[in-house]
Parts: structure tokens; sequence; C-alpha cells
């Protein structure tokens, strides 16, 4: 028992130092005012992915269909439709393919330098590219041409693609069966069918920065394959001015690497996030003392592992030094990978950017071809998760960034939307990123249940315009769009305390006005007017009051089902938001109520506790109640079992036998006891060969006739064997006894006893 409570108070132990499921500071639910829908076709399902900003509009890419929404009002200003011609759904349903994946999913949106507008469709399993001119607000049609390791074949999977100085790099599947993976610039690829360049990837997105095109993905790790399988995050990089090499590599990356992105919980032995879902385009900023380049990108766990979620920021330094550190390999089949020594590289170095590479030599293109590989990881920037998530019910799918918000007292924060598959976004800043790289501090601002949550999030983008500078969130699922405001500053009017408590970079209390206000108001950079602290949410100038605070609220979602939120009241449909307030590192902290109506409503050593008094009570109550039901249930002896104690009757039996067995006979005094002694004589010396000692139908010991004790069988001697039916006495010719055919002589004696 002992052993059994210290168990569970060592898990208890062990799982509260993991990092807590932090609870947002406000649980919005949305309301009319509060967010504009588009729902597009009303009859099928859109299957929403793509958004690409257009001045004030947006296009967003679909089943058969580009939308052109305005960002003002998120109304439908136009439509281009592009359906597959009838032969070639014909085709596809020949093929195997059901009706709903034989149609034309816009994968790809981009605009080249001439302003034209570039799409690429699925188009029933035949992908083709089109390049559409944009004039007086219509679209008209300029050229088409094949999509094939432009576009993905199947609208499930997950490809990329990024217009660069004229070329369209594309990271997608260049076969029917999707087993042929490709990063792709016409006419440049990666190796067909090779494990070592692409090993069953899945793109989640592409940048370009100075000379190099960047690819993240995930992928079944090649290099773990000797203990199992494994999947890992990418990036990779190529070249801009790559032209391919000579011979047989005319049309194959020169420059083509990739590394492995580590976002795990540090430790002795690191807890790994090792599937990347999303990331965020490349931002420039101040953190601590250092300016430098970032991205974010949120990873899962496997779905057959623990469920996890984690943010981790990159920085691009550490991305480029990772390239240029050791390559990887493994030397045999069943060989550990192990870095290159340095000496076997070849000069010049494989992956760089030169002049020309078709001029490069053999040695550096075999090299790279098997040494795509690098021997180090990517580390997180902050050496750890800005944000982990361990939920069964959800997983984070996408993120976006808002970056450097300045509050009023001049530090910049990076402020982060994280989308899940129920349906949720979070708003989530790091509280000390202005301060320190070494350390993190999530605070989770928001959580928004912006779609039904059996529907996940599939895209995030910020978006501003002239008419609206404050910025929009775009929330993209398979069934609608949403476009949301960033905060909610002015739903909280509580007072000062309240205010400072969000954390919220875009929000500050003005002292003029007496009202929590947002960026962009007037004299926003006077921390004198504004108050805000977003490393401990408190403020000297506004002590917190102590007090449990209600904010106002307004409509509900129709198409959401009002929350039953404890702690916060509503009149009639509202927004719910609630702050509270509780003292930790010497000073009051702000402490939210439990706003995830699938979280847990109790802390870890509250639920081992629990655990423990129960099991405690369990066993009491067990061993009382036997003890009870024994004495109840207690018969007398003979009564006890329903059926005989058979292993003391088998023991009474045996004694029993024992007991009617016959007494050995005893011997009378001058009783004759005649026994048999061997004696060793001479062997025969008429015999010649060994087989002369053997004699036919003749036992091994042989007696005199005489010998027949009275209790002895007949023919059978008192060793028990049986007799020889020969005649003794032709047997013995020298009358010295009986030989057997060992060359013995038995002879016998008479002893009185």
């Amino acid at each position: 028992m002992k052993s059994f409570t210290s168990l569970l108070l060592w898990a208890a132990i062990a799982f509260a130092a993991w990092q807590d499921n932090h609870r947002p500071k406000m649980f919005v639910q949305l309301g009319a005012e509060d967010v504009d829908r588009f729902t597009g076709n009303t009859t099928n399902i859109d299957f929403f992915r793509l958004v690409l900003k257009d001045g004030n509009y947006i296009l967003i890419g679909a089943r058969n269909i580009v939308y052109n929404i305005s960002i003002a009002d998120f109304s439908e200003a136009q439509k281009l439709q592009w359906y597959s011609p009838d032969d070639v759904v014909k085709m596809c349903l020949v093929k195997g393919k059901d009706e709903e994946n034989c149609q034309n999913y816009i994968r790809i949106i981009a605009r080249n330098e001439q302003g034209n507008l570039i799409l690429c469709g699925t188009n029933s399993f035949k992908p083709v590219c089109r390049e559409y001119g944009i004039t007086a607000g219509s679209y008209t049609f300029i050229r088409e041409k094949p999509g094939q390791a432009v576009c993905p074949y199947d609208p499930l999977h997950n490809s990329t693609a990024v217009y660069v100085d004229g070329d369209l790099y594309t990271g997608t599947v260049a076969d029917f069966s999707g087993m042929d993976p490709i990063i792709y610039r016409e006419p440049l690829q990666t190796e067909q069918y090779d494990s070592m360049s692409l090993n069953a990837p899945n793109f989640v997105n592409s940048m370009t920065q100075g000379d190099f095109v960047y690819f993240f993905f995930r992928e079944t790790a090649v290099e773990y394959i000797n203990c199992g399988k494994a999947v890992f995050s990418r990036v990779a990089r190529v070249c801009k001015y790559d032209r391919g090499g000579p011979h047989r590599f005319r049309n194959r990356w020169t420059s083509f690497l990739k590394s492995r992105l580590n976002c795990s919980v540090q430790g002795d032995f690191p807890f790994y996030f090792n599937e990347i879902q999303s990331t965020t385009e490349l931002v420039e900023g101040t953190y601590g003392s250092l300016t430098t380049h970032l991205l974010y990108a949120v990873f899962t766990t496997p779905v057959n592992s623990i469920g996890g979620s984690a943010v981790c920021a990159f920085q691009l330094q550490d991305i480029t030094d990772t390239f240029e550190g050791n390559f990887k390999e493994q030397s045999e089949l069943n060989s550990n990978w192990l870095p290159v020594q340095s000496v076997k590289v070849p000069d010049p170095r494989p992956g760089q950017c030169v002049n020309d590479s078709r001029t490069l030599p053999d040695l550096t293109l075999n090299f790279i071809k098997t040494h795509a590989l690098m021997d180090e990881s990517v580390p997180s920037f902050f050496r750890q998760p800005i944000l982990v998530r361990t939920n069964f019910h959800y997983r984070f799918t996408q993120i976006a960034v808002d970056p450097q918000i300045k509050t009023p007292g001049g530090k910049s924060y990076d402020v982060l939307f994280i989308g899940t598959d129920n349906g949720k976004v979070l708003k989530t800043v790091n509280a000390e990123s202005a301060h320190s790289i070494q350390r993190v501090t999530p605070v989770v601002i928001e959580e928004l249940q912006v779609f039904p949550q059996n529907v996940s999030v599939r895209n995030l983008q910020i978006v501003r315009t002239d008419a609206h500078p404050e910025g929009r969130l775009i929330v993209v699922s398979d069934f609608e769009v949403l476009s949301l405001r960033l905060h909610r500053c002015d739903k909280v009017n509580s007072g000062c305390s309240e205010c400072v408590a969000l954390q919220d970079p875009y929000c500050a209390w003005n002292t003029l006005s007496g009202k929590c206000k947002s960026v962009g108001a007037t004299r926003w950079n006077d921390d004198k007017i504004f108050i805000q602290n977003i490393q401990h949410g408190v403020h000297t100038s506004c002590p917190s009051t102590g007090r449990k605070i209600d904010a106002s609220s307004v409509g509900y979602s129709a198409s959401l089902p009002k929350p039953d939120i404890a702690g916060g009241k509503h009149n009639g449909d509202g927004e719910v938001i609630t702050i509270t307030h509780e003292d930790g590192n010497n000073f009051i902290v702000p402490e939210v109520s439990a706003a995830d109506s699938s979280a847990l409503h109790y802390t870890v050593e509250t639920m081992a506790m629990s655990v423990v008094a129960a099991s405690l009570a369990a066993l009491l109550v067990g061993f009382v109640s036997g003890y009870l039901c024994g004495r109840k249930c207690h018969k007398d002896e003979d009564d006890n079992l329903p059926y005989p104690d058979t292993e003391y009757e088998y023991f009474e039996q045996r004694q029993n036998v024992n007991l009617r067995m016959p007494a050995e006979p005893k011997l009378l005094p001058q009783e004759e006891v005649t026994y048999a002694e061997p004696v060793l004589v001479p062997p025969n010396k008429t015999m010649n060969s060994p087989k002369a000692t053997l004699r036919k139908n003749e036992n091994l010991f042989q007696f005199s006739e005489n010998y027949n004790p009275p209790y002895a069988r007949p023919n059978r001697d008192h060793f028990g064997t049986l007799r020889s039916q020969r005649d003794a006495s032709k047997t013995d010719c020298a009358g010295m006894g009986y030989r057997d055919g060992f060359g013995t002589t038995r002879s016998v004696k008479k002893v009185y006893l």
C-alpha cells in the first residue's frame, strides 16, 4: 500500500514538472458584431484553403471557384469559376475516384511580376495551371499549361508554393499515386524515388530569404530507420541561382540540403514534438537585446502518442549555421548515422550558391546526392517551446503572427494566433520575449470558439488595409471564412488593474479617459498616460483591487452553443470575460477561471490527492466488507467446505493401506538363509574371441538346481531374473560352480543364523 501511494505521488510530481496548460485570461464567444462571415457555395462544401491579399480584397481558393472578397465588409466582390472538362471528370471516375474528389480544387494562388494571377488546380486528378490577367475588375484568360510537379493530383495531399523572381517553386507530389515527392522549379527537381532526398514528405510552407528558398515539411526519418519508424520535421533549402549540373545532373538540384527542426522540452531525455503542422512568415524583431529574424511554427506529437502540441520559434541565423555544419552519413546499411569528417567533404563545398552550377565537378555532385542531410538539428530560439498544450481533445493546426506590437513602455511583442482542430483560436504572447531570450513565460490572452467543435481551422492570416489599419484576423475552415478583430480591449471596462492584467500588447489603460484603449490611440507611446505591464500583468499606478470582475457582454454567435462558465455571468446573449486575481511571486497575478469547457477544473496536486484518498477508502471498505462476510458465512469445521478435504483423506487412506499390509515374516533361529556370492575365476582359455564369451539362451547369473528358496517363484533366481532352461550340470565342466558369460563363477553358501 505504501509503495502504491508513493507511486501516485511521484507521478503527480513528474506531471507537475511539465509546463502547465495555461488557462486563457478571456473566454470569448463570438457575437454578431464581432465577426464577419463568408459561407460561399450553399449547395456544396467549398473546402476553403488558400488566402492571398490583393489590395483591399482577399482571394480565397476553393472547389472550382476563386472568390474575391472585400476586406471592409467581407462581401463577395467577384468570383472566378474554373470547372474540370467533362471528359477529364469521366476519366477520373474510371480511375476509381469518387465524384467528390473529381473536382478542380485550387491549390496554388500567386501573382507574377506583371500582376497577373497564377492559379493551379487538381483538375480531377489531372493538374493544370492557368494565368489570368486582371483588367477593370475582371479576369481574362491568358494561357494554360500542365500542372504536373507543380500542383498535387489528390486534393488531400499537402503542398506548398512560392513565387520568386519570375519562377514558381513548389513542394508536392508528381504522380497519380502520390509516391513521387518533389521540390520543383522548372526544369530542376529533387532525385526521383530517393528516400535520401525526400521520404514521404508532407509540406506545410515555403518562403524566400536572401539567396535561398526554404521549404518546411515533415517526413519519415531515414536516419532513424534502424531503430523503427519515426517522423521528423525538416527545413530544406535550394539556391535561387541553381542551374543544375552537367551531364546526368542537368535537371537536378545541386544545392539541395535539409536539416531537422528541434522543438522539444529540454531534459536528460528530451520530449520531442516531431510533426510540424504550420509556420508563420519570417519576421524581424528585437528579443531581449538581440535583433534578429524569427519564424514561429506549431508542432504536434503523432496521432497514436500522448496528445500534445507546442509552439516553437526558430532563428534564421541558426538555420543558416546548421547548413554550414557537418553532413550526416551512413557508411554501411546497418551502420549508425554519423557526421562526415571534414577531410571527406569535397571542394567547393556542396550546397552553396555558385556562379554557374553547371561547372561543378562530379565529386561535389555525387557527394551531395548521397549527403543531403545535415548532422546538427536547428534548435528552438528560446531553447524551449513558447507554449505547450497537452490535451486529448484537440491539437494545434495553424499559426499566424502579428509582429512587434509596441506597448506604451517602449517594449515590442509578437502576438501569436493559434488555430486548433476543434474550432478554437488561441491568442498568446511570450511575456519575457522583450526582456530575455533565456526565459519563456507564456500568456494565453484569449480563447475564441470560432467554429463548432468538430470543425478544424485550416488557415490563419492577418491582413491590414487602409479601411482597417488595426488589422483583421482571417480564419478559414472547410465550410466558411471569418474575419475577426485582433483584440477586445473595449470590453474590459472594469478598471485599470483588469486592463493591465490581460497582458495584451494591444491594450493599455488610459489614465485620462479612465478606459481600456487599444493600440493606435492618440499618444499611445506616452507611458505617463497609458499604463501597461506585459511582463508581470500588474502596475504600481493601478494596484489590484482583489475583486473579481465580470465584463460586459455582446451577442453570441447563433451557430454556436452558449457556454456555461462558472464564475462568469451574462445577461441574455453575450460574451463572457472573466478575470480573477490570486497571490504569487510576491505580487498579485491575474488568474482566469477555467475557460475550456473540456479542460480540467482541478490542479494536478488536487487530482493526485483525490486519487490517493479514493484508493485508501476503497482498500478500507474492501477489508471491512471481507471481514464481515467471513464472520457471517463461517460454519462448523465439518461443513466448512462443500467437498471433503481431499488432501487429508488421501494421507489417511495411505496410512490405512500401510496398516493393512502384512508384516515381514520373522526368521526363526537356525533357519537357513541362502544367498549367492559371486566369485571371480580365470576366463576360459579356449575362448579365442570376445564373441566366445557370450552363450546363447543363458542368463547373466546362474545358480545350482538345488538352490530353490521357498519364497522364490519357479524358474526365477534370487534376483528375480529368469533362470536358464538348460541343465546346470552341462554348463560346469570343472565342477566349480556355474560360470556366466563374463567368466565369473557363482558359488552357493549356507549361513546359519
